[in-house]
């Protein structure tokens, strides 16, 4: 795994950095080769730290966040958090191709959650590609990012589509009306 560790209102010292490196080393072990790269961004807040680590796998894409008093607590929780999608996703995987093997992957990017503090402003844009899934994929992979929604392109009717968790239990989906052209 290729390592980028960044300090936001904070230095990023070596003891951070081996903190870091320690806990992810762990999950090593779920890749088969060094074409994931890992991002992790440490925080600095005035009651606390926030920790985001974001692993770019070439089948998909998994990210944690979590904010804590502790610094060392947050990165803790935060590769907790990152295994249990994985292990999520592998659960999810197998069940849906259990008679097919696990090679067919999902490969996507994921969208990335704008910070809490910026109402209206728009504080960064993301460009996807998007590679025709069914529904049911993209569930698995809006799962396997711990998002509210995900957006991907229908293999049944060819449409941008995005599904989201509603409040009230289940799943909802909108749909373009207009069809890409492939």
């Amino acid at each position: 795994m290729k390592y980028q560790i960044i300090g936001k209102n904070i230095v990023v010292t070596q003891a951070i950095t081996d903190a870091i490196m320690k806990k992810l080393s762990k999950m090593d072990k779920y890749f088969k080769d060094d074409t994931v790269d890992c991002r992790a961004v440490v925080r600095s807040y005035k009651n606390g730290a926030k920790v985001e680590v974001t692993i770019f796998t070439p089948d998909t894409t998994f990210r944690a966040e979590v904010k804590d008093q502790d610094l060392y607590n947050a990165i803790d929780e935060c590769i907790d958090k990152l295994q249990g999608q994985m292990r999520k996703l592998k659960t999810q995987l197998l069940k849906r191709f259990e008679h097919q093997g696990l090679g067919k992957a999902i490969v996507y990017e994921a969208l990335e959650d704008e910070d809490e503090d910026n109402n209206n402003e728009v504080v960064r844009t993301k460009n996807l590609e998007l590679k025709p899934i069914t529904l049911d994929e993209a569930i698995t992979e809006m799962e396997a990012i711990g998002h509210d929604f995900y957006v991907y392109l229908d293999t049944d009717d060819e449409k941008i589509s995005v599904v989201y968790k509603r409040k009230e239990g289940g799943y909802g989906l909108l749909q373009a009306d207009n069809k890409v052209e492939l």
